[in-house]
């Protein structure tokens, strides 16, 4: 067990993820209407939406698919995931924190997309007119969890 820490807090911090990703889509569809901003603070709504693509929603205009294909997509990369984790052995660190929040987003979003035929967002961000696509908790540990590695990458680098 000691052998594989960083696969055990990885899977930890991905489970967290999940939890928390899922209990907010539950609330976000138990208290709102879709499409109906409800503003929170200024720049930032809680309005339910629905992707049936990808990021940005790459492909949300096709038959029907890119939910099949995503699902597989997730599936593959969550295995990777899972394996580099164990390759980290005792080492958590940061680059573990990274992949652990990767993998919590992509089993978040893989459990809609199998679920529902779609992935549920909520967070819509805002200035003026102007709106980022709306996402999620899922969406929020991918790209948290990339920012770190690449981070983590730039400066192991420098250390070297």
């Amino acid at each position: 067990m000691a052998r594989h820490r960083a696969l055990w807090i990885g899977v930890g911090v991905a489970l967290l993820v999940v939890f928390l990703d899922q209990a907010t889509k539950l609330a976000a569809e138990a208290w709102l209407m879709p499409y109906r901003p409800v503003s929170v603070m200024p720049m930032l709504n809680m309005t339910l939406s629905f992707n049936t693509g990808a990021a940005f929603s790459f492909l949300h205009d096709q038959s029907g698919w890119q939910r099949w294909f995503f699902a597989a997509l997730a599936l593959v990369v969550s295995g990777a995931l899972v394996v580099w984790l164990a390759r980290l052995g005792r080492s958590f660190g940061w680059q573990g924190l990274g992949i652990a929040l990767i993998l919590g987003g992509a089993v978040g979003n893989l459990i809609d997309r199998l679920a529902y035929g779609h992935v549920i967002d909520f967070i819509d961000v805002y200035y003026g007119d102007w709106h980022w696509p709306a996402f999620n908790i899922a969406d929020s540990g991918i790209t948290v969890g990339a920012v770190i590695l690449i981070a983590e990458s730039v400066f192991a680098q420098r250390q070297a």
